[in-house]
């Protein structure tokens, strides 16, 4: 169970630092002075969400599980060491790296393995996309939180935040953002998945999503470096169906009609990959 340093952490409830509290015969815990404790579930990821918990959509476990066999693939494997040389090279000698809108922690550990050293925090709404994390990343604190509240983690206590197709709160990513941190943002561009996205389901990706990411952060970040990262996949129907099942557009999917789609493909398709990465700088 990962012991995060007391003054990277913050009890959602009264604020103060929370720390680890490993008693004998009792469940590993986070506490802070208050009184106020988490438990962690038997996976070994911590639900901060206590109360009334969130209003959006967590990923199902049926989501989730595409996924990890979609990223298992290696399919997106490229674009993630893109992602850890633009941002091992942007904060040199990092301490800690916060992923808001972690999912299973493929980003994290891809990022984590460039820098060595740093303690790490993945923050996700779907408990069943933090049992993967915390499985494939024992030594980060994996919690249970909702992006756009107050983030659990203390002024200025991160150097890097990384937002891979995930929810972006600019105020908040600035506040746990060290003077000089950077957030790296992943966004699809519009030819991402071009060939299979009306089979898949999904919308099309409209041509101004860098610039949105880019005034949404006014204000709070400067942008310093963009980078686009484009390629070809080569995917088999089991593949495809995990596109189709990963993402938001799963819970409005005809599955009837995605099975006979997929009967029809051949036995790999060439599909494009294709993503920007943001890199802005705290202002």
């Amino acid at each position: 169970m990962p012991h995060p340093p007391v003054s990277l952490l913050l009890c959602p409830v009264c604020r103060e630092p929370l720390s680890a509290a490993d008693e004998e015969g009792r469940t590993p815990s986070l506490t802070c002075p208050q009184g106020h404790r988490y438990d962690a579930a038997r996976q070994g990821y911590f639900n901060l969400l206590t109360g009334g918990g969130t209003k959006f959509a967590a990923d199902t476990a049926e989501m989730v599980q595409a996924r990890v066999d979609f990223l298992a693939a290696g399919h997106y494997r490229r674009m993630a060491q893109e992602l850890s040389r633009l941002v091992a090279a942007a904060v040199p000698g990092a301490q800690a790296i916060l992923d808001a809108g972690a999912g299973t922690g493929y980003y994290l550990g891809m990022v984590g393995g460039a820098m060595p050293g740093t303690d790490a925090v993945a923050l996700d709404i779907s408990k069943f996309a933090l049992r993967r994390a915390a499985r494939s990343l024992p030594a980060a604190s994996c919690l249970v939180w909702d992006v756009w509240r107050p983030l659990p983690l203390a002024d200025a206590s991160v150097d890097a935040v990384l937002n891979v197709f995930a929810p972006r709160n600019a105020p908040e990513f600035r506040r746990v953002l060290r003077d000089n941190g950077v957030l790296a943002v992943v966004t699809p561009q519009p030819r991402h998945l071009q060939e299979i996205r009306g089979l898949a389901g999904m919308l099309e990706i409209g041509g101004e999503k860098e610039g949105r990411v880019a005034a949404a952060m006014e204000g709070y970040f400067r942008p310093e470096e963009t980078r686009h990262c484009e390629y070809v996949m080569n995917l088999s129907a089991a593949d495809v169906r995990n596109v189709a099942l990963m993402g938001p557009s799963a819970r409005h999917l005809d599955r009837d009609a995605l099975r006979n789609a997929l009967a029809e493909l051949p036995e790999t398709i060439p599909v494009t990959a294709s993503f920007s990465l943001q890199l802005f700088r705290a202002s």
